[in-house]
């Protein structure tokens, strides 16, 4: 079994690439980085260190790598003949990618079936490829395609540090990792893939990642900004900003229990796993890397307003919001853009304009308590 990666950067390596390597794939990256390809290729093989006491090391290999800029033809090629094509590249290059992924569908053999998972921070990525891919086809071909080649939606979760190492290949990685496939979407057999849940329904997966994994990253970062400390760690090792956070997440808990089964005390068990992940001394996340981009995590369905949407009176949530709304990080784009149309419209503005809320709704009218307390 063949499979064909995009994206040769740390969570490519350091996750999906392991796993697939692992599970038996000859496995393929392809890049745009000419060092790391070139890299990749000589060696044939790379490390990956968990972050963790005692900081194991394994060896993946052997792999190769294309680069997708200065060999088209390889690349198409890879794409015709692959039986798994995954992704690590960030949603915006989801639609960059894709005029080579349908290139290469065109040139496949007829009853050649592939599946492309998009393993992306985002809902429904492997749809959303899928529109993109086929907006490079016709509408014969759409029809052909669409009967060998199968689109089935992930969620992903590990946290792959920021880090630097003498070895350009070299990755540090979290221990604790999520693969999650909706195996309806497969054409054909359901691939075997170590390490990776395969599920009927993808959408309670998602929103317990999302609503409790972000949600909780976000509110550490936001409320941890406000006080004064530089990482997330920090941040939840401070009894008031912890306090926050566990608050929250066990406010979006309580939606997660009602909305999709989830048994109490394995979701309690899971928020507490999470918070540890977060304590982990052996990755050190800035407050303002994962504060980053907040008007699209103050989104009218992103991990703060959406889960306090769901949810009656919600206290700890507020807060966090609250202090996301106020987040004036000068060297970030969006927190610069946040607050000049704070000043501009108000907080009623950007409840409206950026949250997506109405002044008759009840969260809307709680944050503006909130604000103003």
């Amino acid at each position: 079994m063949k499979a064909l990666h995009f994206g040769a950067g740390n969570i490519g390596r350091g996750f999906i690439g392991s796993l697939l390597k692992t599970s038996g794939f000859e496995l393929v990256f392809t890049d745009v980085n000419e060092a790391v390809i070139n890299e990749l290729n000589e060696r044939g093989e790379y490390t990956v260190e968990l972050a963790a006491p005692g900081q194991k090391q394994e060896v993946v290999g052997p792999v190769s790598a294309i680069n997708s800029s200065q060999n088209p033809a390889a690349l198409t090629e890879a794409v015709a003949t692959a039986n798994l094509i995954t992704t690590a590249v960030g949603p915006a290059v989801l639609k960059i990618i894709a005029s080579s992924i349908a290139e290469g569908l065109k040139q496949k053999k007829s009853d050649h079936i592939i599946n492309i998972v998009a393993c992306e921070n985002m809902i429904g990525g492997s749809a959303h490829l899928k529109e993109a891919v086929f907006s490079h086809l016709t509408a014969d071909e759409q029809a052909a395609i669409s009967q060998t080649v199968g689109f089935p939606n992930a969620a992903v979760d590990r946290i792959v540090p920021i880090q630097h190492h003498e070895d350009i290949l070299k990755v540090s990685v979290e221990p604790f990792f999520e693969w999650v496939i909706d195996e309806t979407g497969f054409i054909g057999d359901v691939p075997q893939i170590d390490g990776a849940t395969f599920v009927q329904d993808l959408t309670p997966y998602i929103e317990r990642k999302l609503f409790t994994v972000n949600t909780g990253h976000a509110l550490a970062a936001y409320v941890g900004y406000q006080q004064g400390v530089k990482t997330i760690k920090e941040a939840v090792d401070t009894p008031d900003i912890r306090q926050v956070v566990e608050g929250a997440l066990h406010e979006t808990g309580s939606y997660l229990i009602d909305a999709y089964g989830f048994r109490k005390e394995e979701h309690d068990a899971y928020i507490q796993k999470i918070i540890k992940r977060f304590e982990n001394a052996f990755i050190s996340d800035e407050v303002t890397r994962v504060a980053r981009s907040p008007l699209r995590k103050l989104g009218a369905d992103d991990r703060l307003i959406g889960p306090a949407k769901k949810i009656k009176q919600p206290v700890y949530l507020i807060k966090g919001i609250t202090a996301a709304l106020a987040y004036d990080f000068a060297e970030d784009e969006e927190a610069v853009r946040l607050q000049t149309l704070r000043k501009e419209k108000g907080i009623e503005g950007v409840l409206q304009e950026v949250c997506g809320l109405k002044p008759e709704d009840d969260l809307y009218q709680a944050i503006l308590k909130e604000t103003e307390r």
